[in-house]
């Protein structure tokens, strides 16, 4: 491998420039801050996103079922369209989960082959 040589006037240039960021404060902390957190990499955050929605429209569900339970043991309009609008809310957030899971499978198959 080839490697490159510095001229003495640029390796003073360089040494130069390297003392001048190295005073500087304010980037050392923003590059302090830049480091990846051991053990935290991108398939854990993508998983503990996919996590994360599964438990919403789980959380989604649950509220659902208590303004089903509400508005069948009332009978207030009030109970039935908060229920019919979180049903909806429900479907299509069950519906998103159903396409990003079947279209994460067919990424999965396709990288196996």
């Amino acid at each position: 491998m080839d490697e490159a040589r510095l001229s003495a006037h640029e390796r003073r240039v360089l040494a130069e420039i390297e003392e001048q960021l190295n005073r500087d404060v304010s980037l050392a902390r923003s590059l302090r801050t830049m480091r990846r957190i051991p053990g935290l990499h991108a398939p854990s955050l993508a998983r503990a996103r996919r996590h994360l929605r599964s438990l919403g429209v789980v959380a989604l569900g649950v509220m659902t079922l208590a303004l089903l339970v509400l508005a069948v043991g009332t009978g207030s309009p009030a109970f039935i369209w908060a229920f019919a609008a979180a049903w909806v809310l429900t479907l299509v957030a069950m519906l998103l989960l159903v396409v990003r899971w079947a279209k994460r499978r067919a990424a999965e198959s396709r990288a196996g082959e």
